[in-house]
């Protein structure tokens, strides 16, 4: 597997020496360009004035003596000042004289290349790079033209001249260009190497903590986090206090499922031992005949305690799979309808309990959106949940009013204050107040989780509160 710090290290590698070689490229071009450029003008100019010299050397004295002082001198300044070489030549293109400024060269029936005298001769110049036939020991940038003098109405080319500038300052500076760009490289692909390593140690550590961390959630692990990036404000902190917060939400479930095998552990267990020891001791004798019947009372009594819890973790499993699906079908229908037969369903327990019930509802129909069933089960674990914590002899309140095109119903009991932190943790499944375990032994933390699910599946808000001893829940839905 190839590490971040490979992959990085490998890319800015990559890129630098494109960088580098696309520079060293356009640098050469250009400079090439240039110094080529610099040298032809300097060469054709230099070539202009040595013809133009040399054609009124012919005009004066009629011939051209290469001895002569005064010429020499002057050629020889010419080149040594553009550090060329100067050649003359008949019009045949035989050298008859060629310096570099500092020295002359004796021509030795030295002859010039035809083609180039052919080109001077038709097309009145000659440029490029050329060693004439080897008469230069390098290749030099060469400009050639004739010496053309006007004798009656014919001109007439009584020779030719040429300068050959040299090209080895073009060759210097690519050598000295070389040299630099290869010191700078190496101190950039140094520069490369350390900032990579930085940069991927930065970026690497808090991925390699998380991958650690999550290989421990795997073992069972929950309480480990990921720490020490939250100043960092980029994306690893932001994945950071993401991975925290997965890890805050992975612990919770897992203390609540750890909450909800305990529970109904518990409640699995306590008539499941009932039910099995009244069996076994009316199998064996040890319970009496004439108490036979009220030992079956109370097996059929735990039995349907395990029937409820069975419904109840149905019921959580139905929820579970209609919150991944779309907002469920919705018809009209009369809450108030609804509410009422959930009251007349819970006579028998808020008669026993001693309870009141104040109830504030529209006479009339309240026609709303939603489905029926849920909503009478929202309404069930409401009116159970506020009967079966509130104190004896006190009132259950039930107010439905209309507001801003919504029907706003309140369930109200009297009882223990819910503390403040306890709170927005009622509607999370398999939750219980401390308070009431010992109250509740058929509740495994659900009804309330269920009533959130319902209502948020309808697009629709429930919100309690706790003040002074009164408990107060509220939900909406949309009136028809």
């Amino acid at each position: 597997m190839r590490s971040l710090y490979r992959r990085q290290l490998t890319m800015m590698v990559s890129i630098m020496l494109l960088s580098f070689t696309l520079l060293a490229g356009a640098f050469m071009l250009l400079s090439y360009r240039y110094i080529i450029g610099e040298t032809r003008d300097s060469a054709i100019r230099n070539t202009g004035y040595i013809a133009s010299f040399t054609s009124t050397y012919y005009r004066r004295y009629l011939t051209l003596d290469v001895q002569d002082e005064f010429y020499s001198s002057y050629m020889a300044s010419i080149a040594m000042i553009s550090n060329s070489h100067i050649m003359v030549a008949d019009g045949n293109g035989k050298v008859l004289y060629a310096t570099d400024g500092s020295r002359l060269y004796a021509p030795e029936n030295s002859q010039l290349p035809e083609d180039v005298v052919t080109r001077v001769m038709k097309e009145g110049s000659y440029s490029g790079v050329t060693t004439l036939g080897g008469i230069f020991q390098e290749r030099r940038y060469t400009s050639a033209l004739p010496v053309t003098n006007q004798i009656g109405a014919l001109p007439i080319i009584q020779g030719i001249v040429l300068v050959g500038a040299s090209a080895s300052n073009l060759s210097e500076m690519w050598s000295s260009t070389a040299t630099i760009f290869f010191f700078s490289a190496v101190v950039v692909f140094l520069i490369s190497v350390i900032a990579s390593t930085l940069t991927s140690a930065y970026q690497t550590r808090p991925l390699n903590e998380m991958a650690e961390a999550a290989r421990k959630f795997g073992q069972g692990e929950f309480d480990v986090r990921v720490t020490g990036y939250e100043d960092r404000g980029d994306e690893v902190s932001d994945l950071a206090e993401a991975f925290n917060s997965m890890a805050n939400s992975l612990e919770k479930v897992e203390s609540q499922r750890a909450d909800f095998i305990a529970n109904v552990s518990h409640e699995l267990k306590t008539p499941m031992t009932t039910i099995a020891g009244f069996a076994e001791g009316i199998l064996d004798g040890t319970i009496p005949p004439e108490r036979e019947r009220e030992s079956l009372e109370i097996v059929v009594s735990e039995t349907r305690r395990l029937s409820r819890l069975v419904r109840r973790m149905l019921d959580l499993s139905r929820l579970n799979a209609l919150a991944e699906s779309t907002v469920t079908a919705q018809e009209t229908f009369d809450l108030t309808e609804v509410m009422s037969r959930v009251l007349i369903s819970l006579e028998t327990k808020i008669t026993d309990r001693q309870l009141d019930v104040e109830v504030h509802m529209p006479e009339d129909k309240l026609m709303v959106w939603g489905d029926p069933d849920s909503i009478t089960q929202v309404c069930y674990n409401l009116l159970d949940n506020a009967a079966k914590f509130a104190a004896p002899g006190t009132a259950i309140t039930v107010q439905i009013t209309k507001k801003d095109g919504k029907a706003h119903t309140t369930i109200r009991n009297l009882g223990a204050t819910i503390p403040p932190d306890e709170l927005p943790l009622l509607f999370e499944r398999f939750h219980k107040a401390d308070y009431s375990r010992s109250m509740d032994r058929e509740g495994v933390g659900l009804g309330l989780y269920i009533v959130k699910t319902i209502l948020g599946n309808l697009k629709e808000s429930i919100t309690v509160t706790s003040e002074d001893g009164v408990t107060q829940f509220h939900f909406t839905l949309t009136l028809a």
